[in-house]
């Protein structure tokens, strides 16, 4: 897994973009620092909806450096969570603008998963993930679901004997207020 994980970092701080398995889908990810990677992302997707990534993060330390307002409960509820859960939070900073919409929120996620956890921690930034599909088609479950045209769009494609055991769904996400206000998005 070291070799991955080294090739993994070499391209995401050169700017470039992975395909990668996570806890929940494949997915595709970014420096979420790296503007340009970000826009490489969306225009990969061919996303009009700017603002809809979500970043995976290593622990709540890390999330404190790049969220700086969020309420004490969302970090209690990711810690009891049992599912993949996304956090939206207030206050998001230092990572790209496109990341961050007029609320100033940015989606959270810690994945447990073995490979997420050993990138994230050698990487030491955050990393965008979002589903590997084009903007409105069915999300790649599996490697072998993903299509050529995002295959092809990538600069280096994770091998699938690093899966883990995903839940093969989208995470359940959850959006925090400054107050401690809750709202369930997506269960």
């Amino acid at each position: 897994m070291l070799k991955t994980i080294e090739k993994c970092v070499e391209v995401l701080r050169g700017g470039g973009i992975i395909l990668y398995p996570t806890d929940t889908v494949w997915g595709i990810g970014c420096d979420a620092t790296n503007e340009e990677a970000v826009q490489r992302v969306y225009a990969l997707k061919r996303s009009q909806d700017k603002h809809s990534m979500l970043c995976l993060m290593y622990n709540a330390d890390m999330i404190v450096r790049y969220v700086n307002n969020a309420p004490g409960i969302a970090f209690e509820v990711m810690e009891l969570a049992d599912k993949p859960l996304t956090a939206i939070l207030p206050g998001a900073v230092g990572v790209a603008p496109s990341l961050i919409p007029e609320a100033k929120t940015l989606g959270v996620r810690i994945p447990q998963h073995e490979f997420c956890q050993a990138l994230l921690r050698k990487f030491g930034r955050p990393i965008v993930s979002t589903s590997a599909n084009i903007s409105g088609e069915p999300t790649a479950k599996r490697l072998k679901e993903v299509t050529q045209e995002i295959i092809d769009g990538v600069d280096y494609v994770v091998h699938p004997r690093f899966e883990g055991k995903p839940t093969l769904k989208p995470s359940s996400i959850i959006a925090f207020g400054e107050g401690g206000e809750v709202e369930v998005i997506r269960n």
